[in-house]
């Protein structure tokens, strides 16, 4: 009986403290699992920034075919003290030329919004974000003039995207040279 009140009192305690700790070791040991079970694809690599955090780090994708063959893209990931049952904030950090990516780097991926669940890893993120590059979904854009101009002229959207890449205007906005 005795040992029983002394949990209680324990959890009363912690409860009492910041349940952030409690909430952020969680999310720590999950990315860490998760990372530790990260099968990256040989377009992919990751950084850590500071290899103390495991919560915020960048993915580089470096397509190899498709439109974006050649590119090199950095993503943000800031992994929040509710993971894994809210996704990870992702941005792109690399202007891009993309339907479902808008020019302040917000990603429209389904898994990182409405289609999240838990028993999603970092890997599911991974393979989702190569796949945008592979097949970009003009159907749920955040880049509506890039959505309108994949549906109508596909040669066209090439050229742009070509030329983003390579460091030039499309439209009114200026890209930043991505080719690797």
């Amino acid at each position: 009986m005795i040992k029983l009140f002394s949990l209680k009192q324990q959890k009363k305690d912690g409860e009492a403290g910041s349940t952030k700790n409690t909430k952020t070791s969680a999310a720590v040991l999950r990315i860490t699992k998760d990372l530790n079970e990260l099968n990256l694809p040989k377009t992919c690599a990751t950084d850590f920034p500071d290899p103390d955090d495991l919560l915020n780090f960048k993915l580089v994708i470096c397509p190899d075919e498709g439109y974006y063959k050649g590119g090199r893209f950095v993503f943000t990931f800031k992994v929040n003290p509710n993971y894994p049952h809210e996704p990870p904030k992702v941005k792109c950090e690399t202007q891009v030329y993309h339907p479902n990516i808008d020019l302040e780097g917000n990603v429209c991926l389904n898994i990182l919004r409405e289609d999240w669940k838990p028993v999603l890893t970092i890997n599911s993120i991974v393979y989702g974000l190569q796949y945008l590059f592979l097949e970009p979904n003009p159907e749920d854009p955040l880049n509506k003039e890039a959505a309108e101009v994949l549906q109508n002229n596909k040669r066209l959207f090439e050229h742009n995207v070509g030329k983003a890449m390579r460091g030039s205007y499309v439209g009114d906005t200026y890209f930043e040279r991505c080719l690797k």
